[in-house]
């Protein structure tokens, strides 16, 4: 899809903004003799052990010419050194030589004082906020293989907000469910704030980019039987095993806590949920028609035994 006009001139208006920020239309970087290309050139080689010009102009995307001049610049003064592949003869392997991590030192602390010290001039929760669309950014134009991982965390004050509203507003847009269902999960999660046991219970938070991105809960539904529930992805995130990893998670902490079984409810219709925990292991054991969140389908519930 083509982007519209003011679309582009937001782009185009950023990029004038923050180039000016970060100095680039400087003839050099941080008052030093280095253009801009040769500091990024320097910084990959200082944080690599060894690479290659293909691989250099491939993540930088400089053309190959300019960072071969790059490169016979920095081997004339010492700060690179060049050998031929033991593996392939026409590639050279090129490393930082100890000249050149001393020529980069400065360099890498002077631009980290400058980081730090534009972070300075705003706010902390704002700081927060920016390099949280910073990573929004980098994670928009960058291929799904070079996506920052996801990271699993135990919950804390707020998230309990997200998992509601994230539940209200993704059932009743894929499903047509109504108001009824975030005010079931509102009370799921005031049950579960309300009387939590952290001997025994647990929610689990997945955070992509500095962004909740999905949640599970493990609740003891009494006589040694624990209860997964509220199991979501957010539709951003999918398709990276997240909804996987969190019911694993749920299936090891029971184990642990020598639970005699697990057990779920679900609908019919979350094909998605059901996939994963059928992969898991849990069985479907009993299905009901009955009518909720203004729609009729088919209660599941799932059964994971935990003994032999």
């Amino acid at each position: 899809m083509a982007a519209g006009e003011s679309k582009i001139a937001a782009v185009r208006g950023f990029n004038r903004f923050y180039t000016k920020k970060i100095g680039v239309l400087r003839g050099s970087v941080l008052a030093s003799s280095y253009s801009l290309s040769e500091a990024r050139v320097l910084y990959e080689l200082a944080h690599r052990k060894t690479t290659t010009a293909v691989e250099l102009s491939r993540d930088l995307g400089l053309d190959a010419g300019y960072l071969s001049r790059i490169l016979k610049r920095f081997a004339s003064r010492g700060l690179v050194s060049r050998r031929r592949s033991a593996t392939d003869g026409r590639q050279t392997v090129l490393a930082l030589t100890p000249r050149g991590a001393e020529a980069f030192a400065p360099l890498n602390r002077r631009q980290n004082a400058e980081v730090a010290s534009m972070l300075s001039e705003i706010p902390e929760n704002e700081q927060e906020r920016a390099i949280a669309a910073m990573r929004e950014i980098q994670t928009a134009f960058s291929s799904g293989a070079n996506a920052e991982p996801y990271v699993i965390r135990s919950h804390r004050p707020g998230d309990m907000g997200w998992v509601i509203s994230r539940h209200g507003s993704l059932y009743a847009h894929e499903y047509g469910w109504d108001a009824t269902f975030e005010a079931y999960v509102a009370e799921v999660c005031a049950k579960f704030i309300r009387e939590f046991n952290p001997e025994r219970e647990r929610c689990w938070i997945a955070e992509r980019n500095g962004r909740t991105a999905g949640c599970v809960f493990l609740f003891d539904k009494g006589d040694n039987v624990a209860q997964l529930r509220m199991l979501i992805v957010d539709p951003e995130a999918r398709g990276l095993g997240i909804g996987q990893r969190l019911v694993e998670e749920c299936v090891r902490f029971a184990r642990q806590c020598r639970y005699s079984k697990m057990l779920l409810w679900t609908i019919d219709i979350l094909a998605a949920a059901r996939k994963i925990y059928r992969q898991a292991g849990f069985k479907l054991i009993e299905s009901t028609k009955t009518k909720a969140f203004g729609h009729e389908h088919f209660d599941e519930w799932w059964e994971l035994p935990l003994r032999k």
